[in-house]
């Protein structure tokens, strides 16, 4: 799955009708439908909300095989919690594994709900991702009335993110320079896992010193934690609202066919 920090902006600096929406509409659009995933029990609802990101996603323009492979990649690791629901979760017993585990009714459908609410939250974040760069989502998290502490730390892990990236791809490029391989079964597995662990600890080194220096220079010039964006600053406009009421109307008309038992 070949997705870098550079092919994530660049879907995000398409143009399309989603695109050019307000970054707080999109931030507020995204948090409606995760709240609203992690409340409903319902698997048509949660099935109807993941639809309606889908038809997002297509009007977005954003590539389809792109969005998937984002979410299989961060799905392993909420979607082991739901895997072991079954055998650690008390009910009527299904099913006895030899060594003495239990599959329960009760813990597979608790381990597929919050599969299903996992991949609506997973599918909601990739959507804003791909279609808001990184700084707007910072910005607009200022212009809500986020805490500046917790602007501040997002908008400097945003840019350490492209900083920590450059500097593993010429960590890696002088590993392959003199032909390591962590796929080589020809040299001893204990060397190769030293190897990566120095790798790692080289790593972490070079972020240390880079953000000392970084942080140095910041200081240098005056800087007191405060930060002004330089982005201008944008109007909602009639699409952004409609946007915002459409999500409004599907949450709503979801929940009342769930209480009026039509799903």
């Amino acid at each position: 799955m070949n997705i870098t920090i550079d092919k994530i902006e660049q879907e995000a600096w398409k143009t399309s009708i989603i695109h050019r929406l307000d970054g707080r509409i999109k931030l507020i659009l995204t948090v409606l439908i995760i709240v609203y995933a992690v409340y409903t029990t319902d698997f048509l609802v949660l099935l109807l909300l993941e639809i309606y990101l889908i038809i997002l996603l297509l009007f977005s323009k954003v590539s389809i095989g792109y969005f998937i492979k984002r979410i299989l990649i961060i799905l392993p690791f909420g979607g082991f919690i739901a895997i072991f629901q079954p055998f650690i979760k008390p009910g009527v017993i299904l099913y006895t594994l030899p060594l003495g585990l239990t599959i329960s009714y009760e813990g597979i459908i608790f381990g597929a709900l919050l599969l299903s609410r996992l991949i609506v939250c997973l599918s909601a974040i990739s959507l804003l991702s791909s279609v808001t760069p990184l700084e707007t989502i910072v910005n607009s998290m200022r212009k809500l009335g986020f805490p500046k502490e917790m602007s501040m730390i997002l908008s400097m892990t945003v840019r350490y993110v492209f900083v920590f990236f450059d500097e593993l791809e010429n960590i890696l490029k002088a590993q392959k320079s003199r032909s390591f391989n962590i796929w080589n079964k020809k040299t001893s597995y204990i060397w190769r896992i030293k190897q990566i662990g120095y790798t790692i600890m080289m790593l972490f080194l070079k972020s240390f010193e880079k953000g000392e220096r970084v942080y140095y220079s910041m200081l240098s010039r005056g800087y007191v934690g405060e930060a002004t964006s330089l982005q201008k600053e944008s109007n909602i406009m009639y699409t952004d609202y409609i946007i915002i009421v459409l999500t409004l109307i599907v949450i709503f008309l979801a929940e009342i066919a769930n209480i009026s038992g039509f799903i």
